[in-house]
């Protein structure tokens, strides 16, 4: 079971996801955050030693999740591409689109709020996302299930895809979450498949 301590820093990230994505980085103060948190600004300092280690510990956070997730198709040359693709956009969405819904910091302006060092482990990790999905299109285009394409460019095309969505999904609107990922895939896959 998480400790006391745990638990109020996981509270606190967790609002402070949701501000970060309703406000911007740059505009939610830390007395914002001590606010939603029903504390006194003081009181996040025992927790966080800035509002720059709260959003890097955010950011960190998601990138391990979605690395996680799709670490295992980077080297396995025996899953299926189409059905790794789909893992990875599935996992994407969900991130993107899910209750944290703070993934639009990943991609977007944020990142310049980052000190240098955070700002590289970040880079790095997304760095890891961009390498997985080229192998993945790699060894589709080996196998014979996706066509010959610029592998550097879909890779950037496919997260960018993605990461907008966030900018008009709605939960309570027309598509699940579920359903923009099945779109968004299968978008993706008739773009690489052979004519």
């Amino acid at each position: 079971m998480k400790s006391r301590h745990k638990l109020r820093k996981a509270g606190i990230l967790a609002k402070a996801r949701i501000l970060f994505s309703q406000q911007g980085y740059q505009t939610t103060s830390m007395k914002d955050l001590a606010k939603a948190c029903s504390c006194e600004s003081s009181n996040i300092y025992n927790y966080f030693a800035s509002k720059e280690t709260i959003l890097y510990e955010i950011l960190r956070e998601e990138m391990e999740w979605l690395i996680s997730s799709i670490k295992g198709l980077e080297d396995d040359d025996t899953a299926s591409p189409v059905e790794g693709l789909r893992l990875l956009i599935n996992n994407h969405v969900k991130l993107t689109l899910g209750y944290r819904r703070a993934s639009r910091l990943l991609f977007d302006e944020e990142l310049r709020s980052l000190l240098p060092a955070h700002r590289k482990e970040i880079i790095a990790r997304r760095d890891d996302y961009d390498r997985i999905l080229r192998k993945i299109i790699s060894r589709g285009i080996k196998t014979g299930d996706f066509s010959k394409v610029d592998v550097k460019l879909i890779s950037y095309c496919i997260p960018s895809m993605i990461v907008r969505s966030r900018i008009w999904f709605r939960p309570r609107g027309r598509l699940s979450a579920k359903e923009t990922a099945d779109i968004i895939f299968e978008f993706a896959l008739n773009g690489l498949k052979r004519s």
